[in-house]
């Protein structure tokens, strides 16, 4: 690939993705593009319902519905950027739209794993102090965790995007992966990149490791709680209340701690391999987990189901 007329940061950069593979690319063209119709309309569905249906007007489907219109920015703000990519001999991007897709990325991230937590302790509390529940959890103060939450992980991801491309790159502007993911555009800097390794380990401890350990210490808390109701139906109805947080939990941390957990290889063939496995995961990470967020929370939610029913039925009779 000619790359003379990629030295100027200012231009732009290429977009590697699976262009070593172009069968692959053809078969997740169309895999990724039905995944996102799923995402849009399922997430889409779960907004309306929560919105609509006054039997959702909670704490807890307010965050939910924060949840699926976070992952429809999420996806968007990369998915067809991807889709693009397998159909685009030449996958480039300008250097501005590069620079707004990771703030969208990193942002939507972070505001999830933040997000996530708030959700956790909501659950805490409704199971572990239920008669505190309308008082701690009133809208004066669910409404602005869930506002905090969007306007710090916005605030992280502009201090990691303006630190980013305030790098000087040289050359060599092949991202090796499908988006601008921040840490394969900093391995292209010509420059020293250690305050941006200070600044991404500060927020992953702010954004990874405070939420885990918030989300672990209540569910230890709900269990033990869960535990001591004496009648099996009572624990079964009190467990499934925060079930389906606990499985996009550990779907969303289990996926970033194996896509940064595991150790790299040494041998060039088995680098390789690495390598589109890396780009597949992280694909899983950015595109299965939004997927299955609204099947999950829906599957085994008698409100949502019924909500979703009714919407149906008054747009069956209205048409």
């Amino acid at each position: 690939m000619d790359r003379s007329n990629w030295t100027s940061p200012l231009v732009g950069f290429v977009l590697l993705g699976l262009s070593a593979h172009p069968k692959l690319e053809k078969m997740f063209f169309v895999l990724i593009l039905l995944m996102y119709l799923v995402i849009l309309l399922g997430n889409g569905v779960l907004i309306l319902v929560t919105i609509l249906d006054s039997r959702l007007r909670t704490p807890m489907y307010f965050f939910l519905g924060n949840l699926s219109f976070l992952d429809i920015c999420y996806t968007t703000s990369s998915v067809p950027l991807i889709l693009d990519s397998f159909l685009t001999p030449r996958k480039t991007i300008p250097f501005s739209a590069c620079a707004v897709q990771m703030f969208l990325s990193f942002a939507m991230g972070a505001t999830e794993c933040v997000l996530l937590g708030m959700m956790a302790f909501d659950r805490y509390v409704a199971i572990c102090n239920p008669l505190r529940y309308p008082e701690v959890m009133s809208k004066a103060i669910y409404v602005p965790m869930a506002a905090g939450s969007w306007v710090a992980g916005s605030t992280s991801a502009m201090v990691q995007t303006s630190l980013a491309m305030r790098l000087p790159f040289c050359g060599d502007n092949v991202i090796n992966h499908f988006t601008c993911e921040i840490l394969a555009v900093l391995k292209l800097a010509c420059a020293d990149i250690s305050i941006n390794i200070i600044s991404m380990a500060m927020a992953n401890v702010i954004f990874l490791g405070i939420p885990v350990l918030f989300i672990f210490f209540s569910y230890v808390f709900i269990i033990a709680t869960i535990l001591k109701i004496p009648s099996a139906e009572g624990r079964k109805k009190a467990f499934s209340t925060c079930s389906a947080h606990l499985t996009v939990v550990v779907i969303f941390y289990g996926t970033i701690l194996f896509m940064y957990g595991k150790p790299k290889s040494k041998d060039p063939l088995g680098a390789d391999k690495q390598d589109v496995a890396d780009k597949l995961t992280s694909l899983f990470y950015g595109v299965v987990t939004p997927m299955l967020n609204p099947i999950i929370y829906s599957l085994r939610n008698k409100d949502v189901k019924a909500a979703v029913r009714n919407l149906v039925t008054q747009k069956c009779f209205t048409w």
